[in-house]
């Protein structure tokens, strides 16, 4: 096992090293839209994180909620994640996230070919009004 650090990290480093997140990237443009926060203040990418501080991280719908144990730059795998972090999400929440639509959405005929440009914003707009 690899030892715990305790130093501060940047965010989107911690946030892709912990698994929220497939890529630093995509961690350091969450936190510019304003969807991760600090013991509830918003936090931008290169914000340091320490050890015992509160981490809210918004997954429209949910707010999913999380407590730092220790820090790390590096990458684990999925079964070390919860020697870094203690999940503090509600029930409520997490079962936003598992609420679907029950039936497919966008379905074309077989053959039909690409949709048009009509037919692919009337989609789109089919699509948001489902989120």
């Amino acid at each position: 096992m690899d030892t715990i650090e305790n130093k501060a990290v940047r965010i989107d480093k911690f946030l892709y090293a912990v698994r929220l997140f497939k890529t630093r990237s995509l961690a350091s443009q969450e936190c510019l839209k304003g969807r991760v926060s600090i013991n509830g203040v918003q936090a931008k990418p290169s914000r340091m994180i320490t050890a015992g501080e509160i981490l809210n991280v918004k997954r429209p719908p949910a707010i999913l909620s999380f407590r730092v144990i220790a820090t790390l730059e590096n990458r684990i795998g999925a079964r070390l994640v919860s020697n870094y972090i203690e999940d503090l999400t509600s029930e409520e929440e997490k079962m936003k996230l598992d609420m679907k639509p029950s039936f497919t959405t966008g379905f074309r005929k077989k053959g039909s070919g690409r949709p048009t440009k009509k037919e692919r914003r009337s989609i789109d707009r089919l699509k948001e009004d489902l989120l």
